[in-house]
């Protein structure tokens, strides 16, 4: 996706003290992902909204302070009903209730930007959320810092820093990709996968493609991608 003109948009700024981010391609492993997917930012807009879904296209980048790693015990259901869930918990042995290791974020900071109307609609929605705020897990409580009113230019360079961008957006060499949610349906039977570039430190000015800067972010600016569902 290109742009030409200068596009207004909302900058909102979120912290969340602990978060865990599972990712879903590594079913019987404890492996946790370094950013919030964008299937995961579209629930924290609906929450505010009050809505079912989100589909507007949003950037967002995302860092952390530190890591961890807890114990949990899960209780998973048995699709054959061998082992029947009484009050959320299922007997230990196999395929029953286990000890399992789960990795966690400390100081979550993620920025999320909402172009034009939509972008408007959602981010005065925050004034006074529908739901509770939460990223990733229903007890990772998320803080709102800053809301406020930019104007986001088309450039062919700029500072990558931490933000989200499609596979094509640049070329920095120790970008990582991740494959991560970037949408679910309301009804939760249908998620939509993607590839994403992410670093995982400032990787400075660099070209980009398809991108958009904030000027204004943390006073050296910012590249970012407009995320489609």
């Amino acid at each position: 996706m290109s742009y030409a003109e200068p596009l207004p948009a909302w900058r909102l700024t979120f912290y969340a003290p602990v978060a865990s981010f599972r990712d879903p391609f590594f079913p019987g492993l404890a492996r946790g992902l370094p950013v919030p997917p964008p299937s995961t930012v579209r629930g924290l807009l609906a929450a505010a909204t009050g809505a079912p879904y989100e589909s507007l296209a949003f950037g967002m980048a995302a860092w952390s302070e530190g890591e961890g790693v807890d114990a949990e015990t899960y209780h998973p259901i048995d699709a054959g009903g061998a082992n029947p869930a009484v009050s959320g918990r299922v007997r230990p042995g196999k395929g029953g209730m286990t000890l399992r290791t789960r990795p966690f974020l400390t100081g979550v900071h993620l920025t999320v930007w909402l172009p034009e109307e939509a972008g408007d609609r959602v981010a005065r929605a925050f004034r006074r959320p529908q739901w509770g705020l939460r990223l990733g897990r229903s007890q990772d409580l998320v803080h709102l810092e800053e809301r406020l009113e930019v104007v986001l230019r088309p450039v062919t360079e700029a500072v990558v820093g931490s933000a989200l961008a499609p596979a094509t957006g640049h070329d920095v060499p120790y970008a990582v990709t991740h494959r991560m949610a970037a949408s679910v349906s309301a009804d939760r039977m249908t998620t939509r996968w993607t590839d994403y570039l992410w670093c995982d430190r400032p990787a400075g000015r660099h070209p980009v493609r398809g991108a958009l800067e904030d000027g204004s972010y943390q006073g050296k600016g910012q590249a970012l991608w407009l995320l489609e569902p």
